[in-house]
């Protein structure tokens, strides 16, 4: 009994140093295959969670800026965001202010799994190359080559999501005179496939796409270059070793954000046009006397820009963007902290831009 004894206490011993290593590795980054594919799998909940608490917390907000999109200026509805939001509430009640926020939450996990995951790949590769052509081993990203990293990323994760964001768009702006009428993310999807055709679901890409290169780009370019001279500056004695609080951390973000989605708007403007054409209450044509001639048609991203500035002015083009300015910061605190809070629920190692 006593050997017994003994071999059991071994065993347990030797299991515990088993898994004392495997913590050891995974800590310095050598993680076997297994605890990889579940560190990534942990990552991407949290990831999808901190997108879609925050993506719900301001949802009316994100609604009302597609609404003052893409509405016809000669039938306004919307003037403002307190205005637009009591005008919501009353029409349609409390469901209206959160109406397309379903499929809008069903296109963060994958959008942001590819998003980060391409982040990770193209900054590394091109902290690789950047090393090989300076000959320094201990290089490291400079703000321009992040904003490439950033904007690789964004091209990659915009491009496998954007049919559902098409929708989404549609969904937001769907009412009961709509032309058509979607039950949901599943059947908008088949609906445009099979009466408008796969190209339909693409329409306003190209703006999106270039859109993306400022607003993704910046965002990861603007917040970890922040957070290094954070860290190496140490300015106002706000960073302490090395480390960077939460409050900072939001600060940094959300200043990233708003960089980004000041830059990006017009183009994110073009592109819900783009996707809207031929829907009633969408933007609309004026002819010479100043009569509502129809819904306009675009044929292509710089002949909606060339029509848009010529009816409505330069203006249009950030039309919706102090509700969109609303809701980037609680937006990005709410999904900094989420995503804090369940990472450390779930043991996640990898932070949100490493």
């Amino acid at each position: 009994m006593a050997s017994e004894d003994v071999k059991t206490s071994e065993s347990a011993v030797s299991t515990i140093v088993n898994l004392a290593e495997e913590a050891k590795l995974a800590r310095e980054g050598v993680k076997a295959p297994s605890y990889a594919v579940l560190s990534i799998c942990k990552s991407l909940v949290a990831g999808g969670v901190a997108g879609g608490v925050s993506r719900t917390a301001v949802a009316p907000l994100e609604r009302l800026k597609i609404l003052l999109q893409v509405q016809n200026p000669h039938s306004i509805k919307y003037n403002g965001t307190i205005q637009g939001l009591k005008y919501i509430w009353r029409t349609e009640g409390f469901r209206g202010l959160f109406k397309g926020n379903g499929t809008n939450c069903a296109r963060i996990v994958p959008n942001s799994a590819v998003k980060f995951f391409s982040y990770e790949q193209a900054s590394k590769g091109i902290l690789c190359l950047y090393q090989q052509q300076t000959g320094n081993e201990e290089a490291q990203l400079t703000p321009l080559l992040r904003l490439g990293a950033g904007a690789c990323a964004g091209i990659i994760a915009m491009s496998a999501t954007y049919p559902m964001d098409m929708v989404r768009g549609r969904l937001t702006v769907q009412t009961e005179r709509s032309p058509y009428q979607y039950r949901g993310m599943i059947h908008a999807l088949s609906t445009v496939l099979r009466e408008e055709g796969p190209r339909a679901l693409y329409k306003g890409w190209l703006p999106s796409v270039i859109g993306v290169i400022p607003y993704v780009g910046l965002n990861f370019a603007v917040y970890e270059s922040l957070k290094d001279w954070l860290i190496k500056r140490k300015p106002f004695g706000l960073v302490e070793d090395s480390e960077l609080s939460v409050t900072t951390r939001l600060a940094c973000g959300a200043a990233a954000g708003t960089v980004g989605q000041t830059v990006a708007y017009p183009l994110d403007v073009i592109r819900r046009r783009m996707q809207m054409v031929g829907w009633k209450d969408a933007a609309s044509v004026v002819t010479g006397d100043g009569r509502n001639k129809g819904p306009l048609e675009y044929t292509g991203m710089i002949d909606a820009f060339r029509k848009t500035v010529r009816h409505e002015g330069f203006g249009a083009l950030y039309k919706g963007l102090v509700p969109n300015s609303v809701k980037v910061v609680p937006s990005i605190a709410i999904a900094f902290v989420t995503y804090e809070v369940v990472k450390d629920i779930l043991g996640v190692e990898i932070r949100i831009s490493d």
